[in-house]
């Protein structure tokens, strides 16, 4: 059985959400962004990888936000 990969970080701004993910490989650690727009179907919550001109905003500053993190991330596994 294989192990699911599990995010290493999820930064948020409004209900767009970005979840970063780590691929290590021969060559080093790297680090990928998906991008998410949370709506309400009914009761239930969902995401889409659809994006309106009004979600560009907070797109761009979840973009900004997985930037600092990944950042983050790279120089605490530096420090071990």
């Amino acid at each position: 059985m294989t192990e699911k990969n599990k995010p290493v970080a999820e930064v948020k701004q409004g209900l767009i959400t970005g979840t970063i993910w780590e691929n290590k490989s021969e060559s080093g650690t790297r680090h990928n962004v998906t991008f998410a727009r949370l709506y309400r179907a009914g009761k239930q919550w969902k995401r889409s990888a659809s994006f309106g001109a009004d979600d560009l905003p907070n797109l761009a500053a979840v973009a900004e936000l997985a930037a600092r993190r990944i950042v983050e991330l790279t120089l605490a596994a530096t420090e071990n």
